[in-house]
């Protein structure tokens, strides 16, 4: 096995050029699993770690722009306030030694449908920048992953960076596990409201092939919210509302039998997080939690 040790962005794109093949080592948290148990041997591995670029994150046209290799301690210690959504995320990430770690970027690669990461991302409506020596593309979040822990980047693409909108209203995240701490997710689920837009996001994870967005309960909660006058008057939002939203986040789900959990205990427990982070979303909008 060949180890690439780039100290430069430019470096990186050239050594993915010239091993397509290569596999991206960031974190590590995910791919040294699969060496330590030999379910993996690739050829080659790129050692990103040395590449200050991939480190770092910026405001970026409003939002924020969040290199790939920025680990999940970061973002729970300096975007809490602008990407809470993805920062309560990362604090369900593994231990504090996985998180000091593990990167976004990383869980972006794996593209494996419990990814903590990913339903902050999809909810969002996060953009991914993906690059290569011949150019720079960007993907939304949801064309990115196209089946279990495979996704559209190209022999010579590398994931440069996330883009996010900075939070303009409460984000909230849950996912239910085998045990409280150091688990990968039965299901999880996340949700983004955005009052200037008049908007609802949401991101299903280990639920379906890829992340999921449960569209028709976004519209459902825009339109009561709408109707009902609940973004300006910050009212009540009644426990049919919320049982609805639960409900149709639960039918978006294409959940399986897996050793983790049933296709019935996921919907389930997804109707019952959607209304439960919901509930505590409209409670932080509403200034009462």
């Amino acid at each position: 096995m060949e180890v690439l040790q780039p100290t430069s962005w430019g470096e990186a794109l050239a050594a993915k050029e010239e091993h397509p093949g290569a596999v991206p080592l960031a974190g590590g948290t995910d791919l040294l699993v699969e060496l330590n148990f030999d379910r993996r041997r690739p050829e080659t591995i790129i050692d990103l770690t040395r590449v200050a670029e991939l480190n770092e994150w910026s405001h970026v046209n409003g939002g924020v722009r969040l290199g790939a290799g920025v680990d999940y301690t970061r973002v729970i210690a300096e975007l809490a306030s602008e990407l809470p959504g993805l920062a309560i995320a990362s604090r369900t990430v593994g231990s504090p030694q996985i998180r000091n770690r593990g990167t976004v970027g990383g869980n972006l690669g794996t593209s494996s449908p419990a990814g903590d990461a990913l339903p902050p991302l999809v909810a969002s409506g996060a953009r991914i920048e993906l690059a290569a020596t011949s150019g720079t593309r960007v993907v939304p979040v949801e064309e990115f992953c196209i089946a279990p822990k495979r996704n559209v980047l190209a022999p010579d693409e590398l994931i440069a960076a996330i883009h996010m909108p900075v939070a303009t209203g409460p984000q909230q995240f849950s996912k239910i596990g085998t045990r409280n701490a150091m688990v990968i997710a039965v299901a999880s689920f996340a949700l983004t409201l955005d009052p200037p837009a008049r908007s609802v996001g949401t991101g299903i994870g280990s639920a379906g092939p890829v992340p999921l967005r449960a569209t028709e309960a976004e519209r459902f909660l825009e339109g009561v919210l709408d109707e009902e006058g609940l973004w300006d008057s910050r009212g009540q939002l009644s426990e049919g509302a919320v049982a609805r939203f639960g409900q149709l986040a639960s039918e978006a789900s294409r959940p399986i039998d897996d050793v983790r959990g049933s296709a019935a205990y996921r919907r389930h427990s997804l109707g019952v997080m959607a209304g439960r982070t919901l509930a505590w979303a409209w409670d932080e909008y509403r200034g009462t939690l």
